[in-house]
């Protein structure tokens, strides 16, 4: 079978079981959000945590919540990294430095997933699964509420409750995540990959050297770094490392579990507003878009633009034999497109214009169809703008879902667009203005070296996590400067669109008309793609014009 046919078989497949899980997993988390039953364990939880089911919280209180419980996250990922040493099952590992447990700590509990280290040679099993492995439940769940809450902004009227954080983010974890990761998790398992608690075994290498190849809770770790679209790798190597994706069934399936819950969301986001064809609409777009992209990258993979690979025959420089450039680039687009930061390939060793697709993709705003939560209430906030920018040019009060956009919901749409270009690109204006940062990148001089700094800080703040891997991240700067990038990329957005909700759910919904703009035919989801697009592009052409796009051309 030729490469293209393998290539097309496997984006065929992964598309059939997107659709095949499409109704029952989004019709489950609807269920899961809209039922008045708690369990028997949930009671105790929230009796434990002194926590009322049935008070609900208004936006200012929910974001209130969301704040406090990550701050405690983050400062108990610090504290374990800082005394890793004096804690069981640390190998015999020291401590993390304060400067990159702090990076790291922002990284997890943001779900951004940047690793500025090696992560078998710097934590032990305990940091890996009852620090890391944590968050990745913790700040996935984190992610999946809010999207619930701005969903209830957008269903209720005349209430200024949105639900309640503790009681979502409870059954988001006992109810959705730990049964979906349990079954991942045996899966991945009987595919290959390693799940024990090894210190390492030690291998001859090929030209007569000993190597240590550690083991570990591999397995139970990497189901839920890609169904949570958080990124962090068990091994430096990610998911090109055979331990952590064997073989290319394997490479299928974690991309299906990334893009398992953003695609289900948006039938649960359908049944919660009552409205099916709503749901289909804002699938479509994340859809176009993805599909898009993914031929893009592939196209500039498998094109092999450039001296070096023309003359090789192809681009597989930094890419798995096992997986080749389809299976690559399928994989880079859509860890992109939802805020994923696992790699099987090198973005770095990508062709000029496919490693500026990547990054051009999370530049997007991680909506296509982006992060568990953070993909649908960021297409949510741009499909507001969408209808806002159609009423201009009909002389009419936009709507959307009945409720009407007022000056108050325009400012804060606004805020949340400008929030996170305005963070990566002031971030990555001082990295390159400091020669101490300066210093880090490796293609210094270059545009290909511009685009590693471009890279870091937008992965940073659409809490990507993926890296270009020219670039030196684990100093000071980039410590604190990116970590402080992950957290106001992170939450900043999160407690506009929760005060944006809140807005909404105070309304009361305005009957609909002839003028009203119908939201959920192909003229608006051309008119939201478009608008997509094109905010991106005015935000981020004149910095891609100084990396990728020079270099590519």
């Amino acid at each position: 079978m030729s490469d293209t046919a393998a290539g097309l078989l496997q984006v065929g497949l992964l598309i059939a079981l997107l659709a095949a899980a499409y109704r029952p997993v989004g019709g489950y988390l609807a269920h899961v959000y809209t039922t008045e039953k708690d369990s028997r364990t949930e009671r105790g939880i929230y009796k434990l945590l002194g926590v009322d089911a049935k008070a609900e919280q208004t936006w200012a209180v929910y974001a209130r919540s969301v704040i406090a419980f990550s701050v405690v996250g983050v400062v108990f990922l610090y504290l374990l990294q800082r005394l890793q040493a004096h804690l069981p099952l640390s190998l015999g590992l020291p401590n993390v430095g304060s400067g990159l447990a702090f990076n790291t700590a922002a990284s997890f509990v943001s779900n951004t997933n940047w690793q500025s280290y090696s992560p078998e040679a710097t934590l032990g099993h305990l940091a890996q699964f009852a620090g890391l492995a944590v968050q990745n439940f913790l700040s996935a769940a984190v992610g999946m509420v809010v999207a619930v809450a701005v969903i209830r902004g957008f269903a209720r009227s005349t209430t200024d409750r949105l639900g309640n954080f503790w009681v979502d983010l409870v059954r988001t974890v006992l109810r959705i995540l730990l049964p979906l990761a349990v079954v991942g998790g045996l899966a991945l398992v009987a595919m290959g990959v390693v799940q024990n608690f090894s210190g390492g075994h030690e291998v001859t290498s090929v030209i007569g050297q000993t190597q240590t190849i550690p083991g570990g809770p591999v397995a139970s770790q990497e189901v839920i770094k890609e169904l949570g679209t958080n990124g962090g790798g068990f091994y430096n190597a990610n998911s090109a490392h055979p331990f952590e994706n064997p073989n290319g069934l394997s490479n299928l399936f974690e991309i299906f579990l990334l893009l398992l819950i953003p695609v289900a969301l948006t039938r649960t986001f359908a049944l919660m507003v009552n409205d099916k064809r709503q749901g289909y609409a804002i699938l479509g777009v994340m859809g176009t878009l993805w599909a898009a992209f993914t031929f893009a990258a592939t196209f500039f993979e498998t094109q092999g633009a450039g001296t070096a690979t023309q003359a090789a025959g192809a681009a597989m420089e930094g890419k798995e034999t096992r997986f080749g450039e389809w299976a690559s680039a399928l994989f880079a687009s859509s860890t992109t497109g939802t805020s994923t930061g696992a790699v099987n390939s090198a973005h770095d060793s990508f062709t000029p214009l496919g490693g500026g697709t990547a990054l051009f993709h999370m530049m997007l705003g991680e909506v296509s169809p982006g992060g568990t939560g953070t993909g649908l209430y960021g297409m949510l906030v741009l499909a507001v703008l969408t209808v806002f920018v159609a009423g201009l040019m009909v002389g009419r009060t936009p709507e959307y879902l009945k409720k009407k956009i007022t000056v108050r919901e325009m400012k804060l749409v606004s805020l949340y667009i400008l929030a996170t270009p305005t963070v990566v690109l002031v971030g990555a204006s001082l990295a390159m203005g400091l020669a101490s940062a300066r210093a880090s990148i490796f293609n210094t001089g270059s545009p290909h070296g511009f685009t590693e700094v471009l890279y870091a800080f937008t992965s940073a703040g659409n809490n990507n996590g993926s890296a270009f891997g020219g670039l030196s991240a684990n100093i000071p700067f980039y410590n604190t400067a990116l970590g402080l990038v992950m957290l106001i990329g992170r939450f900043v957005p999160i407690v506009i669109v929760l005060a944006l909700a809140g807005s909404f759910a105070q309304q009361t919904p305005v009957p609909v008309t002839q003028g009203t703009l119908p939201t959920h035919k192909p003229l608006f989801v051309t008119l939201l793609i478009g608008v997509v697009l094109i905010v991106t592009g005015l935000t981020y052409f004149p910095a891609l014009t100084l990396g990728p796009l020079a270099e590519g051309l």
